[in-house]
């Protein structure tokens, strides 16, 4: 759900907290570790558990969108491009507890929705906003969808992109795309999961594979290495599975869609047109959802902020347009 790295020569195992290292001595235990160089707009804040890095941009006076990016266990780098719709309002980029610039998290009882629910409102309530637009992408809306349902009163629109509301279909989404890969890749998937290494070199090659086709189209190599130097694979491991077609984490048997019909804000649900999530299970999102919008973003996979990024913040922009006036009313 965004995503585990297949790089060419292998997969990209990264942890946020790396190898073990040898005990320090008592003035090294004295002095706290340097926390990430900030730029402008960056902070760093205080919430249950931890320190979360968050970006502040943007010179518009509409009301407040943050970003709640996928992983889980990843970062907000992938999200820069969204930094465009502040020219209407603030735009707040963060990193979850665990991952990119934000501080460590390695204890699996935080692991959960509701903590990640909690951190979000609390960046929302230091911030003074009493209303904002969540945008959430992949895992990200299972967070917004869930940030909603807890804090109604503070929502005034939702934006779904690449929509993983129900895990079951998700995956069989994902799997029915497995079936379209070389018949090498698909039995590398199939030996990996039955002997469960998935380390194995021929299934990281299919791994590769798989997210050339429908996790991102165009990379840029700098922006893959920022988002795969600061991930927390323990995060996603725990959560997800050890890739994106094969889920095996706390999320596996995810499903609210019987619990759209409730949602009683603006929604806007966004896929791409390769997107591993599967257009048309987006599209059963946005039929299910009262008064909602559904947008195909073409020539673009599962990261839309990346293969097409013109079209995505279009697409973000008029819809934020159309649930301001509805909010103001």
């Amino acid at each position: 759900m965004t995503m585990r790295r297949a790089a060419a020569a292998g997969i990209l195992v990264l942890t946020a907290c790396g190898e073990p290292k040898p005990a320090a001595s008592d003035s090294a235990k004295a002095t706290p570790p340097a926390g990430p160089t900030l730029g402008a707009g960056e902070s760093m804040l205080a919430v249950p558990d931890g320190k979360i890095w968050y970006k502040k941009s943007g010179t518009g006076t509409g009301t407040p969108i943050i970003l709640a990016h996928g992983g889980p266990g990843f970062s907000s780098y992938y999200l820069k491009s969204l930094e465009a719709l502040g020219d209407d309002r603030p735009v707040i980029r963060y990193d979850q507890l665990g991952g990119g610039k934000s501080g460590p998290m390695t204890d699996t009882s935080l692991f959960t929705i509701a903590h990640f629910v909690r951190e979000l409102d609390s960046l929302r309530s230091s911030l003074g906003y009493d209303k904002i637009h969540v945008l959430g992408h992949s895992w990200g809306t299972i967070l917004a969808y869930e940030y909603y349902r807890a804090h109604p009163e503070h929502v005034a629109s939702i934006i779904l992109a690449s929509a993983c509301l129900d895990i079951p279909a998700y995956e069989a989404s994902a799997k029915s795309l497995v079936a379209k890969l070389s018949d090498s890749a698909q039995k590398a998937i199939k030996d990996g999961e039955a002997t469960k290494k998935f380390d194995a070199p021929s299934y990281q090659h299919a791994m590769e594979e798989f997210y050339g086709k429908y996790v991102y189209l165009r990379p840029v190599k700098a922006d893959l290495d920022s988002i795969f130097t600061t991930a927390n694979q323990a995060i996603y491991n725990y959560m997800q599975g050890p890739s994106e077609f094969t889920i095996t984490g706390t999320l596996k048997k995810y499903d609210v869609t019987p619990q759209l019909g409730a949602i009683k804000v603006p929604v806007l649900y966004t896929a791409g047109q390769f997107d591993e999530v599967g257009p048309d299970v987006v599209r059963g999102f946005a039929k299910k959802t009262p008064g909602s919008r559904f947008e195909l973003i073409p020539n673009s996979a599962h990261i839309t902020m990346w293969d097409n990024p013109d079209v995505m913040v279009k697409v973000v922009r008029d819809f934020l347009h159309s649930a301001d006036s509805t909010h103001r009313k």
